[in-house]
């Protein structure tokens, strides 16, 4: 692999390396991605202070999530289709993960499954789940992440229904890729990943097919999820999935404070400001703008996260600075996967890390718990 220096380089790797419907389902947003890009870039408008003369020595980036040690503030956030990114692709995530210490949450829409994944998993295994028509489903897989040892269980709120990705479309994705010409073209183009995909039987979305009534099959699954995210959802259904789940619940795609109070009030364990990675309401605004006001109204007791544009080591200072109490990256870890499996996440977790390390100390600071607004130039809000 050639020398990696930042989380650029991965992608860049990644987008060569990876059949382009894959790599566009992961690198994204919705309608004409403006939100996807602000994500990242409204990071950029805060700076840094630096400060000199001040005893940088014995740093550490450890601190707690949601009860649990962990190496540093950074999650590896759910995503689709890991395992579409690389063979086994959250199998080898959550074997990096469990290594260097941090918390690795599984997708309900990954290709791996529950029970598969938790075999090389730490104890930093969450499980993110969708509320669903199907209520028998969402059941089960509760009662399979219990089983499989979960930690914790994230619940995301902000798909009631798809946002249109024109990428999705005209590449015509799906798992395992359509025999087209243009698909063999391209995947012939990719010979790396083909010999990986022939290696694994893991090929279809894991935690779905074999477990649905009547969903037995790649065309069986198109029709049944077309259908079943719920856009009857509401706060009784949170209150239905805290009582049957029984532990930590985090409530992930909060971006109004007058949604954290009723997530607070649900008896929510921690909120995740998230936007969906831009691939939801193109227009919303970044998930860091929208933080100062989130942790004010959330409270000093609730654990408050951010997921969305985070890119380098900087960004999760930043939005520690800002109240977040740690960050869920996703992106860069599939990229990761993409470019070198389990070897390319522990990396991409090495650079952040040591990123945050260095940076603490140019800012004076020797944790992350001592990062507030009076080490940024421009607190954003709205």
């Amino acid at each position: 692999m050639p020398v990696i220096t930042n989380i650029e380089d991965l992608r860049v790797l990644a987008q060569k390396r990876v059949p382009r419907m894959f790599y566009d389902y992961a690198d994204s947003g919705s309608w004409t991605e403006s939100t996807y890009r602000a994500n990242e870039s409204d990071f950029q408008s805060i700076k840094l202070r630096q400060r000199v003369a001040v005893n940088m020595e014995n740093r550490s980036t450890a601190t707690t999530m949601v009860g649990q040690n962990v190496a540093m503030p950074v999650a590896i956030a759910p995503t689709g289709l890991t395992g579409m990114q690389h063979a086994d692709g959250e199998i080898l995530a959550a074997r990096a993960a469990k290594a260097a210490g941090v918390p690795f949450t599984l997708s309900t829409m990954s290709i791996c499954a529950i029970e598969d994944v938790a075999e090389h998993a730490g104890p930093g295994f969450w499980f993110q789940l969708y509320v669903m028509r199907d209520k028998a489903f969402v059941e089960a897989l509760i009662d399979r992440a219990k089983a499989a040892g979960c930690s914790a269980l994230v619940l995301t709120l902000d798909l009631q229904m798809l946002g249109q990705r024109h990428k999705d479309i005209k590449n015509g994705l799906s798992t395992p890729p359509k025999p087209t010409l243009a698909n063999l073209m391209n995947l012939a183009t990719k010979p790396q990943w083909c010999l990986g995909m022939l290696g694994t039987q893991r090929r279809s979305f894991g935690n779905i097919v074999g477990h649905v009534k009547n969903v037995d099959d790649m065309s069986s699954l198109g029709a049944w999820t077309a259908q079943q995210f719920d856009p009857r959802l509401s706060w009784d259904d949170v209150a239905w999935i805290k009582q049957r789940w029984g532990g930590k619940l985090i409530i992930k795609g909060i971006m109004e404070p007058v949604d954290a109070r009723l997530a607070v009030a649900s008896g929510a364990d921690a909120l995740i400001v998230s936007n969906h990675g831009g691939r939801q309401l193109d227009g919303a605004v970044a998930p860091l703008r929208v933080l100062p006001a989130i942790v004010e109204q959330a409270g000093s007791g609730m654990t408050v996260m951010l997921d969305g544009g985070i890119r380098r080591g900087t960004d999760v200072i930043k939005a520690l600075a800002l109240g977040a109490q740690a960050v869920f990256v996703g992106r860069p870890f599939n990229y990761a996967a993409a470019v070198d499996g389990e070897a390319g996440v522990t990396a991409a977790i090495d650079l952040l890390r040591a990123e945050v390390d260095r940076n603490l100390a140019m800012l004076g600071a020797t944790t992350c718990a001592a990062l507030g607004p009076e080490h940024l130039m421009d607190r954003r809000t709205r």
